[in-house]
């Protein structure tokens, strides 16, 4: 043991031959009680030692400052101190309890240590650490987004450069890898999107029914429910449900990856990871999710036209006759094509969130969330801009 850790070995000795007691080996305590002087005396028992303490030294000292807050009269009572170490002695330090005029007594084997604290002069109740400053926040701000923003560049630029390769080269397109993650994105995805998007079509024309009716007309739930799913809802459900689920899969398969350095080992070997691993993600999305669209707005309108036969009594084959005439086919079209866009964009963010992984499960799981959030947050943005854009197209 080094000279500043001076831990009492020998309160934990038996004395005399005798077996050691079991306040010898108990945690650090506390008792408080009163003199004839009226003065306040704290009476350490126990270890307070880190092993004493035990993860328990921020309730111990908000416990011992509540005790000192208010009353000047307090001693420090240490002679029931079995083991004292560092740990021990920075709380007592941070108490001021090492002043002279405040301490009874300390054991003989702790009067080093004490001594040596009791010099050090203790901050004053209530500071804080320094806060970081504004432009220094500010500035690593700028440095993450500017290393983000070089790092998807990159990506994008490489992305290119695969394709050009590709053009020129067809038979090197990467068909399997392509196929396999249209089938993981695609078809392994109709299931969640049939039953969100039918539960939201349901829930849609429950709604619109309600207040339809109260200004008779009951027959316009088709123009509400033809236009909000194709045009809006049906592209930004199905983009949502794939970033959350195949966006999360791509940025941990690029962790996982990372961390068994099989990217280095492709590298190593001559094997372009980017054009077999990052353009397959990019172009099964940007050909799945339009799809995807599809399917969620079929199912959709169906469980809206349910909704509407139960509850404005609105017949099925009526409903489907009744859709091209109120709803024009761009509006379908503007949601492929929303599809499309949002696919490559949920691609090209999960790929990039997951190359940033570390070698470390810390780093997989924090850069797996921020290519969810970041993925469902762009696909809202983009929505926005297509909002805007196409305002004066489709729309009566």
């Amino acid at each position: 043991m080094d000279e500043d850790s001076t831990t009492s070995e020998e309160a934990r000795k038996p004395r005399g031959g005798q077996p050691a007691t079991a306040a010898q080996f108990a945690p650090a305590s506390y008792d408080t009680l009163r003199d004839e002087r009226g003065r306040t005396i704290v009476a350490l028992t126990g270890q307070w030692t880190l092993r004493g303490i035990d993860g328990r030294a921020d309730a111990l000292v908000d416990n011992l400052r509540r005790l000192r807050r208010g009353n000047d009269k307090i001693v420090w009572d240490c002679r029931g101190v079995q083991g004292l170490d560092n740990v021990g002695a920075l709380i007592l330090w941070r108490l001021r309890g090492f002043a002279h005029d405040n301490m009874i007594e300390v054991r003989p084997e702790h009067a080093a240590l004490c001594e040596r604290w009791s010099r050090r002069e203790a901050p004053p109740e209530g500071t804080r650490g320094p806060r970081v400053r504004p432009l220094a926040a500010l500035s690593s701000l700028e440095h993450g987004l500017r290393s983000h923003m070089l790092d998807f560049t990159a990506l994008v630029g490489q992305i290119v450069l695969d394709g050009g390769q590709l053009l020129r080269r067809p038979d090197r397109i990467p068909w399997k890898d392509i196929s396999a993650s249209i089938y993981e994105a695609g078809v392994r995805a109709l299931g969640i999107t049939a039953l969100v998007g039918a539960l939201v079509g349901v829930v849609m024309s429950y709604l619109s029914s309600l207040e339809l009716r109260t200004f008779g007309a009951p027959s316009y739930i088709v123009n509400v429910l033809g236009l909000s799913i194709m045009r809006e809802l049906g592209p930004l459900l199905a983009a949502i449900l794939v970033a959350g689920r195949s966006g999360s899969a791509i940025a941990a398969e690029f962790g996982v990856m990372r961390l068994t350095e099989e990217l280095d080992a492709l590298s190593a070997m001559g094997v372009s990871w980017s054009m077999r691993l990052v353009l397959p993600s990019v172009v099964a999305l940007a050909v799945v999710l339009p799809l995807l669209v599809i399917w969620t707005d079929a199912i959709a309108l169906l469980g809206g036209m349910v909704a509407a036969h139960i509850t404005l009594g609105i017949g099925i084959p009526e409903f489907i006759h009744a859709i091209p005439s109120a709803v024009p086919v761009v509006n379908l079209v503007l949601g492929i094509l929303k599809g499309s866009v949002f696919g490559i964009v949920i691609a090209l963010i999960a790929c990039h969130f997951g190359l940033r992984i570390e070698p470390n499960t810390r780093s997989l799981g924090v850069e797996t969330t921020n290519a969810v959030v970041t993925g469902i947050s762009a696909v809202i943005f983009v929505d926005a801009v297509f909002a805007i854009g196409f305002r004066g197209i489709g729309l009566p």
